[in-house]
């Protein structure tokens, strides 16, 4: 099993330190596609999530449309991790994430270059470029990218000390599609922080990665799109800590037969001795 990465190993297993900041919650949560600005909140808060993302194109802390969403985020104090979504280049991802570190007064830059619609999967080579010149400028870019080691190895290269590989397209809910790819880049970076970045439809799906030596989980949909997004926020909590701290307890090996748990099984314990 792999060991987390050193950024997990504090005196709790749920603490850990990402982008400079030490936290206690492993789930980091979007704030879009909720039915209302309130009920963003509540889930929010249920969650126990510390790291909030938020598009700059969506929706702005300068402007009048979005101040009352900017207001109710910095209710949350949350650590905020703004987002490129919807850019399709390097230039336009690199100009948004300029454009989010004056907003937000943060140098964290979630980083997505979306390279096909159908699927929103990113661009791999717009996803390089833009990498190269945001850690050039200071930004810790936190990179949403597909399970690809290679990539994964080149995004490292250019001096990315976090990952976020998918776990399955963008609000499919599907879950881990490849848990091996996912594996190897655990395996391939042990000391690097990674985190699984969409795809996440149930909290099983959480555990899942966690159990694997994961450090985070980010998602939205899951979460906003639940009839009762308050207490899927509450599961998605739960399912973390369980995955946190099963993966510190590690796992028992599986065996090829049936093993008895109780090694007397079939004679009564007042005929025993």
């Amino acid at each position: 099993m792999n060991q987390m990465s050193e950024h997990s190993q504090k005196s709790s297993p749920m603490s850990w330190t990402v982008g400079g900041k030490t936290l206690n919650s492993r789930l980091l949560i979007g704030s879009a596609l909720y039915s209302s600005p309130q009920a963003m909140q509540g889930a929010i808060e249920a969650s126990g999530a510390e790291i909030v993302t938020v598009s700059l194109r969506r929706q702005s802390a300068g402007d009048q449309a979005g101040k009352t969403f900017w207001n109710m985020i910095k209710s949350l104090n949350c650590h905020v991790l703004p987002n490129t979504a919807g850019c399709h280049s390097a230039k336009e991802a690199i100009t948004t994430a300029q454009m989010a570190r004056e907003v937000f007064e943060t140098n964290w830059i979630k980083l997505e270059v979306i390279g096909d619609q159908y699927n929103l999967q990113p661009d791999p080579f717009e996803l390089l470029k833009a990498t190269e010149t945001l850690v050039n400028e200071g930004f810790e870019v936190f990179p949403y990218t597909t399970d690809d080691l290679v990539l994964a190895q080149r995004l490292v290269d250019a001096g990315c000390n976090i990952l976020m590989p998918w776990g399955s397209p963008i609000g499919s809910g599907k879950g881990l599609m490849n848990p091996y790819n996912l594996n190897a880049i655990r395996q391939r970076f042990p000391e690097l922080t990674l985190i699984v970045d969409a795809g996440i439809g149930k909290p099983s799906h959480a555990v899942q990665a966690l159990e694997m030596g994961y450090d985070g989980i980010l998602l939205n949909s899951a979460v906003a799109l639940s009839p009762n997004p308050v207490n899927m926020g509450k599961a998605f909590k739960s399912a973390v800590e369980a995955g946190v701290y099963a993966f510190d307890a590690g796992t028992m090996q599986e065996r090829d037969l049936a093993s008895p748990s109780t090694p007397v099984l079939g004679t009564p314990f007042w005929h025993q001795n």
